[in-house]
């Protein structure tokens, strides 16, 4: 089974096209494979680039937008507190964060459709063979800092020629699923340690 994400280490934000895999070690089919390190917690920033296979598919300024539109339209605004100026609903502005409104509406914006996976059905029950399926994202609790900090990290699966790859931005480089099995298992480990599932459709 392929491990999970990792979160120790502090590694610079950089575009790769990466060699590396994962169970059976190292493959030629990575090396094609384009993939961002982390970076603060703009794992969100990193993952996207990396669903979406390019450099500046998003930046961090479009997001900030995002999250400021939905800020705007918070039905729950006027029960704020000075903490929420930056602990703000969609986006800390210290470190980067951003929730799960702004992946669905960045997406959105480059015609995709996220589904939330009912975590009560095995990951069985993704069709990983469907024409309209985009990737995955998954949302996984995380501690960094020896365990003095918990959180959550959002990760990018996607197959690419016809290969599943982990594109974790905690990775030093994508880790290639062996097969669908093994990434059917990765993904049910996701959902009984906490963690969610979104699948990633063509809206076109």
């Amino acid at each position: 089974m392929e491990s999970g994400p990792k979160s120790e280490a502090k590694q610079d934000e950089e575009g790769s096209s990466a060699m590396g895999g994962g169970g059976g070690g190292g493959s030629s089919r990575s090396s094609k494979v384009y993939h961002e390190r982390q970076r603060l917690q703009f794992c969100l920033l990193h993952a996207l680039n990396n669903l979406m296979q390019e450099k500046e598919s998003f930046t961090r300024a479009e997001l900030d937008g995002i999250a400021g539109n939905l800020v705007q339209i918070d039905p729950n605004k006027e029960h704020w507190t000075p903490m929420s100026l930056i602990f703000k609903p969609h986006h800390n502005v210290f470190t980067g964060n951003y929730d799960v409104n702004v992946l669905i509406t960045a997406l959105e914006a480059r015609k995709k459709k996220v589904v939330w996976h009912d975590h009560r059905k095995g990951a069985s029950s993704i069709d990983l063979d469907a024409d309209a399926l985009f990737g995955l994202m998954i949302n996984v609790p995380v501690r960094r800092f020896r365990g003095l900090w918990t959180g959550r990290h959002w990760v990018a699966i996607r197959s690419i020629n016809g290969t599943w790859f982990n594109l974790d931005s905690d990775f030093s480089a994508p880790k290639e699923f062996q097969d669908k099995e093994k990434l059917i298992a990765f993904l049910d480990s996701i959902l009984s340690q906490g963690g969610e599932v979104m699948i990633v459709l063509q809206d076109e």
